[in-house]
């Protein structure tokens, strides 16, 4: 698996699927970090920013929304980049962009400068998260992908829900414009331990059998039933979780009279039951298919949804215990549906692993944004939750659709049986 050959790693068969080493586990979570935690450590200064700036706060708001816009153009970018010339190359571009921005950011004298090159920065930082996928999938098997992804989703999580405090110390001993030399200096650092240690794994079939270009990866992706539908499986699984977000704070706050710190505690439950979650799908992929522990998941999904939707016509989600308590079992089944179908996704033409990952992920980060904007409407609009459970119950469903329409069960065991042989071509 370490050997190199050209610019490409080889991939020793007979070490595929063990378990990663401390080294490799501690490259995937910081590249599919790096973006993340650029955008939730700089959300704490972002009054004290229009202060300085003298602007609405709703102008320094775009610091952070045009960024998710980046990250969404990235992954569509970044992907295919990343099957035609190898991961390493594209992944290290795409940090010194990163550090470039994050370096500009430091000095921006104006806050339209600011939201400009905070996007630059999200368009390098996501490489991280498009490309880590894909290197998961060129070193590990179908089945075993969705809990390699659990793995690292629920050790990056850890520091996630720790940025915001750490910008908020940060800013508060010196200032919003020190965030960004710990970007900077972060970013910095990741681009460091990738050079030095990680290996080229984009796998390279024979010169006699050329592997096509992105047109060809394009409409073997899109040809297939199974890829979009394990593509909208993941991709509505994730609205849940923008929509809630939208729209969760005006529930609590706005309906309920709670305070916005009682909100943050109560939401920190939704991200401790999507890390137990994850945990699950690490302990139990090497046993069950990854289409077995998406089943699980939705069925989780669907009941929690049906339990909340069952509360607000009873007018019991009054209360945050009883909307966050079923939303937790809707998170816990959410971490396995959005790996594994993720997965799955990746899976359907091995080699186009980055092309797969970067659609799946501009489609999730641009339908999400949506979805955010709707939950906001739908919270913030009526006097009970009741709108908002509804709509969480109908993409519960519609993302078990996904599934049942569009990766039928009886051609699954055909499907794998092409996806490992694809493989064993494309094994150098």
């Amino acid at each position: 698996m370490h050997g190199i050959v050209g610019r490409y790693a080889t991939i020793d068969a007979s070490r595929r699927d063990a378990p990663p080493s401390k080294l490799l586990l501690l490259l995937l979570v910081l590249m599919n970090g790096a973006a993340p935690i650029a955008l939730y450590i700089f959300v704490p200064a972002l009054p004290v920013l229009a202060s300085d700036f003298s602007s609405d706060i709703s102008v320094a708001q775009m610091t952070v929304s045009l960024y998710m816009v980046g990250l969404a153009c990235s992954q569509l970018i970044m992907g295919p980049l990343s099957d035609r010339f190898g991961r390493r190359p594209v992944l290290l571009g795409g940090l010194a962009l990163m550090v470039a921005a994050s370096i500009g950011c430091i000095f921006a004298q104006t806050l339209p400068q600011l939201i400009a090159l905070r996007f630059l920065q999200a368009l390098g930082g996501a490489s991280g998260m498009v490309i880590s996928r894909a290197i998961i999938r060129d070193l590990y098997s179908r089945d075993r992908v969705g809990g390699m992804l659990s793995l690292v989703i629920a050790v990056m999580m850890i520091a996630q829900m720790l940025s915001p405090l750490a910008g908020g110390v940060i800013e508060t001993a010196f200032g919003w414009r020190a965030i960004f030399y710990a970007v900077t200096a972060g970013a910095i650092v990741v681009a460091a331990a990738i050079t030095l240690a990680l290996p080229e794994t984009c796998r390279r079939s024979a010169p006699a059998a050329p592997r096509g270009g992105f047109r060809t990866d394009l409409r073997s992706l899109f040809g297939s039933r199974a890829f979009i539908g394990y593509v909208l499986c993941q991709v509505l699984a994730s609205a849940i979780i923008f929509i809630f977000a939208g729209g969760g704070p005006y529930v609590v706050v706005t309906q309920m009279g709670r305070s916005s710190a009682e909100y943050g505690a109560w939401f920190a439950s939704s991200g401790f039951a999507y890390l137990m979650g994850n945990l699950f799908c690490v302990k139990f992929s090497p046993r069950h298919s990854l289409d077995r522990l998406i089943w699980f998941g939705l069925g989780l999904q669907i009941a929690g949804a049906a339990l909340n939707l069952a509360w607000g016509v009873l007018g019991w989600n009054q209360v945050p215990s009883w909307l966050f308590g079923t939303h937790m079992i809707i998170m816990f089944g959410n971490a396995a549906v959005m790996a594994n179908a993720a997965a799955g996704a990746i899976s359907i033409r091995p080699q186009a692993a980055g092309t797969a990952s970067g659609l799946m992920g501009f489609t999730q980060f641009g339908f999400g944004s949506l979805c955010s904007q709707a939950g906001a409407w739908l919270g913030g609009h009526f006097a009970t939750p009741l709108p908002l459970n509804i709509a969480i119950f109908g993409t519960a469903l519609a993302c078990a659709s996904a599934m049942i329409f569009l990766v039928p069960r009886r051609n699954l065991i055909a499907t794998e049986e092409m996806i490992e042989q694809a493989e064993e071509e494309t094994l150098v």
